[in-house]
């Protein structure tokens, strides 16, 4: 089929790739010249595993190309993804519907033929409405319906999600447009992934439902960590015995300084703000985004503390700072907060990251960068591991602790052994965990 997708940001792109990598035609599109001339030349604007190879492999096959011109792409497609942003808003933390309702009003200019229009962009409830109430007033003669597709990609691991899901969530009130969609995704029938069909309204709530829920999951096991601190217990333990329980499930059970990136954030508050104006508040959710905030700062804070109480001058080394690994997205990352936070507190700060330096460097203009995690923690009165990536489990300890000013490592995702550590002679600091003495006990 042929496939238009406005918007070739990260689930524009992701996803555009993967349905030309199923055999359909599709033309990604953008309003920057700049982005689609890199795309065209291959360069890719996002890191993601494996993304680079794919958008060669079909552009070079010729089932996908990028464009500027939303007219030619539209006019020729038998569906239209929106996959524009939708950042909170400022004030009250609602989902900016801006460039959703903008995208709507170029793609009712542009309709050819009976058209699908699909919401891909994550939106609050009622937006279906809204896109089809706009798209039919700009032209009412157009044969179209308009549908939910939420996408559940994580970054870092993007295109195995779009390929192998856990389900595809189709909220269509015409059962044309349920036809069509249902053809786009058949390729993934010899997966046998489920397909859910729903009205719209439910596929949007879906997809806001799901991320609370998951980033409750996150804020709950977080707060077993600190009981587990204070206790004496070990929160890696109790997230097992609790996770192996099938109706409570092992996965976004580990604890550490809080989520961020570009879902989690933003999503639960546009749920906070759309339950507030319907008069039904999600209070559990509320307390989450409150809990989740204030716990980044406290991360911080458990640095001053691992630190002897005062890092006024002193040189604090961070490895990671994107908001998760294998990917380079600094949107809400923790690390903003904790090192707001050690600045705060009067320490320098020296950062490294594999792949998010380059998006950090405007966010964090005041801290060096350094070129490898041994150059970050030279010199360093405490090394901080805030994101793990892989190519921070296996660090030479010893070479880190011949360079390292004071022996001290805080590990806010329980990468490391204390009694590893402890070995080796530093002062060990993790979440939720027992130190080396009492865990030896």
């Amino acid at each position: 089929m042929r496939i238009a997708m406005v918007g070739s940001g990260y689930v524009g792109l992701v996803s555009g790739t993967c349905f030309a990598d199923f055999g359909h035609e599709v033309v990604c599109i953008d309003k920057d010249p700049a982005k689609i001339e890199a795309l065209k030349a291959g360069r890719i604007p996002i890191f993601e595993p494996g993304l680079e190879a794919l958008v060669a492999d079909n552009a070079r096959q010729g089932r996908l190309t990028f464009t500027t011109a939303m007219r030619e792409a539209v006019a020729g497609a038998d569906a239209v993804f929106i996959a524009v942003g939708t950042p909170s808003r400022r004030g009250d933390g609602f989902a900016d519907l801006t460039y959703v309702y903008a995208a709507a009003r170029e793609i009712a200019a542009s309709l050819s033929g009976y058209t699908v229009v699909v919401t891909k962009s994550t939106v609050p409830v009622g937006t279906g409405d809204e896109v089809e109430r706009i798209i039919r007033e700009a032209a009412p003669e157009a044969e179209v319906a308009v549908v939910s597709n939420p996408e559940f990609l994580r970054e870092g691991a993007a295109i195995a999600d779009f390929k192998r899901p856990d389900r595809i969530v189709i909220g269509a009130d015409d059962s044309r447009a349920a036809q069509v969609m249902s053809e786009i995704y058949r390729p993934l029938y010899l997966n046998q992934a489920p397909i859910l069909v729903t009205g719209r309204r439910t596929a949007e709530l879906t997809k806001y439902a799901a991320n609370a829920f998951l980033a409750t999951k996150i804020t709950f096991i977080n707060e077993i960590a600190d009981l587990c601190e204070q206790v004496g217990a070990n929160v890696q333990e109790v997230a097992r015995g609790i996770g192996l329980d099938n109706r409570i499930g092992s996965k976004f059970l580990h604890a550490g300084p809080g989520y961020g990136g570009s879902c989690f954030p933003k999503d639960t508050l546009a749920l906070v703000k759309t339950a507030q104006d319907a008069g039904t508040p999600v209070r559990l959710v509320e307390t989450v985004v409150a809990v989740n905030d204030s716990r980044k700062r406290a991360m911080a804070r458990k640095v001053v503390a691992a630190c002897g109480g005062s890092v006024r001058g002193r040189t604090i080394a961070v490895l990671g700072l994107t908001f998760k690994p294998n990917t380079d997205d600094m949107r809400d990352a923790p690390s903003l907060s904790i090192i707001a936070g050690l600045q705060d507190a009067g320490a320098r700060i020296r950062a490294y990251d594999p792949e998010g330096m380059e998006q950090a460097r405007p966010l964090l203009p005041e801290i060096a960068y350094a070129s490898d995690p041994y150059d970050c923690a030279e010199g360093a009165d405490a090394l901080v591991l805030v994101t793990e990536w892989d190519a921070f489990r296996a660090l030479d300890f010893e070479r880190l602790r011949a360079t390292m000013a004071a022996p001290v490592v805080v590990d806010l995702r329980n990468v490391y052994r204390a009694e590893d550590l402890a070995r080796r002679g530093f002062r060990y600091t993790s979440v939720g965990r027992p130190s080396a003495r009492e865990a030896g006990a």
